[in-house]
């Protein structure tokens, strides 16, 4: 799929006034006078780029109606060639070599080294861990949690009722007289 651009090196439509124009283009891309004035400095300004036809015919049109004449080029996009290289040669399998006596009552694997990588790691002494029958739970179980040793013998209890240090209520006030108070019927 072809890319286009749209550039503008401050050409005019034919019959078109400079200042208006100007005022048309800050409209229309919302900048400032000093961004448009760098629209107008003679040099070619790419606008907008990585546009199929229709919409850099769209943009095309739209600054040509604001008064600007802009050139749409087709982008030319460069194509790497890449050289592949060739698959990896298939490792060989690792040779097994039977377990000496004493290994094989520790349950031990011992395995050929494929390469001067895997050399550095022949020495590593490795269980052979197997695989775990269907359903098994692999997670060793977890302990009951112990309750921390506290000394509570400082404290007792107060018996039932008994004043606990809360704040005493202020008395009451006398009630208020209330004799001369009579119904209406």
């Amino acid at each position: 799929m072809a890319s286009y651009e749209i550039a503008f090196a401050g050409q005019l439509v034919p019959g078109a006034q400079l200042e208006l124009v100007k005022t048309n283009l800050a409209k229309l891309f919302q900048a400032d006078a000093q961004r448009i004035a760098l629209l107008f400095s003679g040099r070619r300004i790419v606008i907008k780029n990585n546009l199929d036809a229709a919409g850099a015919e769209k943009y095309r049109a739209t600054l040509e109606r604001a008064g600007a004449l802009v050139e749409v080029q087709a982008m030319v996009q460069a194509v790497e060639d890449i050289a592949l290289a060739p698959p990896p040669a298939a490792p060989p399998a690792p040779e097994l070599r039977p377990a000496a006596p004493a290994d094989s009552a520790r349950g031990r694997l011992h395995v050929a080294p494929r390469d001067e990588y895997m050399a550095a790691f022949a020495a590593v002494d490795a269980p052979d861990f197997g695989i775990a029958p269907l359903g098994d739970d692999l997670q060793d179980d977890k302990p009951a949690p112990q309750a921390p040793p506290l000394d509570l013998s400082q404290f007792s209890l107060a018996p039932a009722g008994s004043d606990m240090g809360q704040e005493k209520a202020a008395p009451a006030g006398p009630a208020p007289d209330i004799s001369h108070l009579k119904l209406q019927e």
